[in-house]
């Protein structure tokens, strides 16, 4: 026999409101799904059974998931929460991604963890119908452990090459050409590369060797962009300091006070985000180096901010929104094809680029 303490714990069921209320299970069921096809008075006597049997409703997870489907999609970095806030090319993502979630009625969940077991674990346990994946710093790690979860995913910025995964992304060689020859017609010769991540944990001036190695390829893209440009106007490409910065302002400050530590410092800085070229504005402005006067600076991305900083950026713009827009769609209708897009970019010139010093 059951001891009173036993049946005073034991949780309550949508049976036993159905029982109090004296109406079929079905009937109590659809009072909370379905509210409208039940009579009035039913509804406030079953209401009435649940309020004071302390019952709240069934559980919303258990119906999704015997639905099948749970109109949600799930956004994953592995990089902090705080970035989907801060960094402004995602803020400008997660603009069209809300886009095409809003016009289906989905829902949105952000994933992220400070450390590899609680990424796991989120991945694991988010309550989505598939992944959008930022791939920028442990790329390889999110699309294995999102491949674990057999959910449908597509990765954005994707820093390798796998002809077996759903990605969208952008020409990152054409449009550093862009940046690159829009730079040397203006008349420079003597350049930076701010460069993002090549491979995870790294920072620092980058060799040949680690170009060649670089798990990243989208940042190995831009790179190869730039040096085709230069190319084509005699420039010694061996001679161009690369920085690999964590897109943040620690690291991006750290290489450009190494780069202007130069007996012959650039006049022109390449940086492979418009964050991390509006972090070397505000450094040169700060130690009076005019931009464009001194230094030109050329970003990479077209997030909205990049337009209003002093100066305006010149930058080589991705449709962001769009390839939100996109990833989304592609998971809201998934229908088992592996899809991977390319999307073009264009330069948009404005005031933080100009012709070198005549002195340089």
């Amino acid at each position: 026999m059951a001891s009173s303490t036993e049946s005073n714990t034991k949780p309550i069921r949508l049976a036993d409101i159905a029982k109090a209320a004296g109406v079929s299970h079905g009937t109590a069921s659809n009072v909370f799904s379905r509210p409208e096809i039940v009579r009035e008075e039913v509804r406030e006597r079953v209401k009435a059974a649940a309020e004071a049997m302390g019952y709240a409703g069934p559980d919303p997870k258990g119906r999704l998931l015997r639905a099948g489907k749970v109109n949600a999609i799930g956004v994953a970095t592995t990089e902090p929460l705080s970035y989907f806030f801060d960094d402004p090319f995602a803020r400008a993502m997660m603009a069209g991604i809300s886009e095409a979630c809003d016009a289906t009625g989905a829902g949105i969940a952000l994933v992220s963890a400070g450390n590899q077991e609680k990424l796991a674990w989120n991945i694991q346990s988010a309550l989505v119908d598939g992944f959008i994946l930022f791939c920028i710093e442990g790329g390889s790690r999110l699309v294995e452990l999102t491949r674990e979860r057999k959910l449908p995913f597509v990765a954005l910025e994707l820093g390798f090459h796998d002809e077996t995964i759903s990605a969208i992304g952008v020409d990152n060689v054409a449009g550093a050409r862009l940046a690159a020859h829009h730079l040397a017609e203006l008349g420079h010769r003597r350049f930076a590369v701010l460069a993002l991540p090549f491979a995870d944990d790294s920072t620092g001036l980058v060799s040949p060797s680690q170009v060649r190695a670089a798990v990243y390829t989208g940042t190995r893209d831009r790179l190869v962009g730039y040096f085709e440009a230069f190319s084509r106007y005699g420039v010694d490409t061996a001679g161009i300091p690369v920085y690999e910065t964590e897109n943040d302002e620690a690291s991006t400050t750290a290489g450009l006070e190494t780069i202007f530590a130069s007996t012959e410092p650039p006049t022109a800085i390449l940086a492979m985000s418009d964050r991390i070229a509006m972090v070397a504005i505000e450094w040169l402005a700060a130690r009076g180096i005019a931009v464009p006067g001194d230094v030109s600076v050329v970003g990479f991305d077209g997030v909205p901010d990049a337009a209003l900083c002093d100066p305006p950026l010149t930058t080589v713009a991705q449709p962001i929104a769009e390839i939100g827009r996109r990833a989304a769609r592609t998971i809201l209708d998934f229908d088992g094809t592996v899809r991977r897009e390319t999307l073009g970019v264009e330069l948009v010139v404005r005031a933080s680029s100009g012709p070198p010093p005549k002195t340089a």
